[in-house]
């Protein structure tokens, strides 16, 4: 007989062991494990010393953290970062993720911030927009090699278009540097879903679009000129404080039709005409402002509304403009844009 009367045994199939309690015939015996007892035969059970020898040790399971998403971490000063190599200034996205009913990885927003990559810093006055509307403002400063939180967007607005226009100067002003520097940003969605998409594939914490390389300098005409010799040569030369005396007389309302500012038009392109009527746009805007208007109404018609969108989009970086709006109107229906004026 293999097995006597309190042999320790193991259960085969279970791997539980036990102990041998009664021999019932030559095939089978009666076994307790855990306190019950039943009849095993004997090539259900074995010997349990080569399991326990052969058994390797169970390591416990590690525990992974939990995610952790990026509005769970604390708030914190601007740091400035680690690496401090110049690259411009970039406007930075940080999508954040969450779990929808089926279980399925989405964004719930976009976290917006400002990225210096460069040794300067700036003052800076920051707009979003949506569909031309202002959705945010922000005037404030980010030091050099820092980042600068803005503000957040919900994922589902993305489908409205956002805009940014961010106006730029030098905390310390330098020789040779412009007062200021405009940038601008307009995304697609279609633009936005290919950058996360992307993202999410190459494991990437952020998407970025750079708004300039390096601050530029000043423009040759900002400076000074010898008035003498230009006035010795023949030149006009007026007095600054006398200057809209000089000036050709601002319009209230212009019209931008094409047949409304040149005969020949039958033979332009698309892009020929849009250039010239921006061109004639940007004379009476800046006449507009040289008087000092409180507002401005632009006539562009409606059509596929492509030059209505360049107009715009020009508005959106002008500091003098205090806001716009493009609605029904008796006179002109939705083919015009009120533009009120801040000095």
């Amino acid at each position: 007989m293999k097995y006597q009367v309190g042999d320790d045994i193991i259960v085969l199939h279970s791997n539980e062991e036990g102990k041998v309690i009664e021999l019932i015939n030559d095939k089978m015996v009666m076994i307790e494990v855990r306190g019950v007892k039943f009849p095993a035969y004997m090539d259900q059970i074995d010997f349990p010393y080569f399991y326990r020898f052969t058994k390797k040790k169970q390591e416990p399971e590690k525990k992974l953290p939990p995610k952790q998403y990026i509005d769970q971490v604390p708030k914190e000063k601007p740091k400035p970062n680690q690496i401090q190599v110049a690259d411009g200034v970039w406007l930075s996205f940080i999508p954040k993720f969450a779990l929808d009913d089926f279980n399925d990885e989405v964004v719930e927003l976009l976290k917006v911030h400002l990225v210096n990559k460069t040794p300067d810093a700036y003052q800076f006055t920051y707009k979003q927009f949506f569909l031309n509307d202002l959705n945010f403002e922000l005037v404030n400063q980010v030091q050099g090699f820092h980042d600068f939180y803005l503000h957040d967007i919900d994922f589902e607005a993305v489908n409205d278009s956002p805009s940014f226009a961010i106006d730029f100067s030098l905390l310390s002003p330098q020789k040779g540097k412009a007062a200021h520097y405009e940038a601008q940003l307009k995304l697609k969605p279609k633009q936005i879903f290919q950058r996360i998409e992307a993202l999410k594939e190459n494991n990437e914490p952020t998407f970025s679009y750079q708004l300039f390389k390096e601050y530029p300098e000043k423009n040759e005409a900002e400076d000074y000129v010898d008035l003498s010799k230009l006035s010795n040569k023949g030149y006009k030369i007026y007095d600054a404080s006398k200057v809209r005396q000089h000036l050709p007389p601002a319009r209230s309302v212009i019209d931008l039709h094409i047949e409304k500012l040149t005969d020949k038009y039958d033979h332009l392109s698309n892009i020929e005409i849009i250039g010239i009527q921006l061109s004639e746009f940007e004379k009476w805007f800046d006449l507009a402002i040289a008087h000092r208007q409180p507002s401005l109404i632009v006539i562009h018609g409606v059509g596929k509304g492509r030059l209505r969108e360049e107009i715009h989009d020009i508005l959106k970086t002008k500091k003098e403009v205090k806001h716009f709006i493009n609605q029904y109107d008796p006179r002109f229906g939705y083919g015009a844009t009120e533009v009120f004026f801040q000095y």
